[in-house]
């Protein structure tokens, strides 16, 4: 067995500001980072391909909502970033998009009625820093999913031989009881784990997530000619487009994302939502092929106020759909006072716990900050 002080299950923005948060306050020596995909970023991710060296597509959130200006400790660590030029103030163009195509003002929005910030030179920047930061303490380990969780003699066991006094979810996923049916897995792992009536505080915080709901997103990702080959500038592009919800609920879109590439290619995010459809491991193969022939039949019509971006579809490439589960939290969020379970030494983090920013990466960043604080 590898012994860590610290075992965090999922890299996204809140994992790893809680690792670099820790770090600073000198209040763990040793830390593993688990998580499914091939590097830090969760929704904050950035896709890369092994065929491009060049291709960079910020294929979840485009940008760091807030509620208002943050103060305090996370207004620190805004600024901080800010100073490094790992984050700038968002000031791409956001446009609305009517059900009859006609452009408008963007619908009423958390993500969108306070300030953004964009990770430079990516979304992934962001959480790569904070990771950074942590310091060469940080074990981790990419394409790792965990579905079995195991504590024993007061420390966690976890696959891959590491063992941990301390254990922290930065999702919801091996705590909710969806991810039984989307991984076809027999049980909620961390009940499992921990039997009812060991520790109170952790009873209380898994009955809390078991009620929440959450979005399902199905992102497509598109290459698009180069922007001399047509498309004119960048610059006169849209960097947001969002639908209003009568359109939203007619196309199944949310909303476009436009990302320009380093050579003048353009990547384009389509932010489908989710029909209702079962999520399984059996039928997950043929609802990828689904959403994906749905949203690039749904595109063309979208793009009518840009007719060269529409004229450039049958040239688009298709660099397949990314599944969120857990896209946004929608309800019932954690109470801060169930962050930490003593008994057990389980923590939680992420934008699914109450407070400012909920939903957001506000609520993320702040919930790895209030954890740090609450972990002894």
């Amino acid at each position: 067995m590898a012994d860590v002080d610290l075992a965090v299950i999922g890299a996204g923005l809140s994992a790893c500001a809680l690792a670099s948060a820790l770090r600073r306050k000198q209040a763990v020596d040793s830390l593993v980072i688990l998580e499914a995909g091939r590097g830090p970023g969760g929704r904050c991710a950035t896709r890369r391909r092994r065929d491009d060296a060049l291709w960079r597509l910020d294929h979840g959130a485009p940008t760091l909502s807030f509620s208002g200006p943050p103060q305090g400790p996370l207004g620190a660590l805004v600024d901080d970033l800010c100073d490094r030029g790992v984050l700038v103030p968002d000031a791409g163009c956001v446009v609305g998009l009517d059900g009859a195509g006609a452009l408008v003002e963007p619908p009423a929005h958390p993500l969108l009625c306070g300030p953004r910030w964009r990770g430079q030179p990516t979304m992934a920047a962001v959480a790569e820093t904070l990771l950074a930061d942590a310091g060469e303490a940080v074990f981790t380990c990419f394409g790792e999913r965990i579905s079995t969780l195991r504590w024993h003699d007061g420390h966690w066991l976890l696959p891959g031989g590491w063992r941990a006094r301390t254990l922290v979810l930065s999702g919801t996923l091996l705590a909710h009881p969806r991810s039984l049916a989307m991984l076809g897995w027999p049980d909620v792992p961390l009940r499992s784990a921990v039997a009812e009536g060991v520790d109170p505080s952790l009873d209380a915080a898994l009955a809390s997530i078991a009620v929440m709901t959450a979005s399902v997103r199905w992102n497509l990702m598109l290459e698009l000619p180069s922007v001399n080959a047509g498309l004119g500038t960048a610059d006169s592009l849209p960097r947001q487009i969002w639908l209003t919800p009568e359109a939203r609920d007619h196309c199944g879109v949310e909303r476009l994302v436009v990302h320009p590439q380093s050579d003048g290619r353009l990547g384009l995010v389509v932010h489908g939502l989710d029909d209702g459809a079962a999520i399984r491991p059996d039928t997950q193969p043929d609802l990828l092929v689904h959403h994906e022939r749905r949203l690039l039949a749904a595109l063309p019509p979208l793009l009518g106020p840009w007719p060269a971006l529409q004229a450039a579809l049958p040239e688009a490439r298709s660099l397949g759909v990314m599944r969120w589960g857990a896209a946004q939290p929608l309800d019932h969020a954690l109470p801060r006072d169930l962050q930490w379970c003593p008994q057990a030494r389980v923590g939680f983090c992420g934008d699914w716990i109450a407070g400012s920013g909920f939903g957001m990466a506000e609520g993320a960043l702040q919930s790895a900050l209030d954890l740090a604080e609450a972990m002894p």
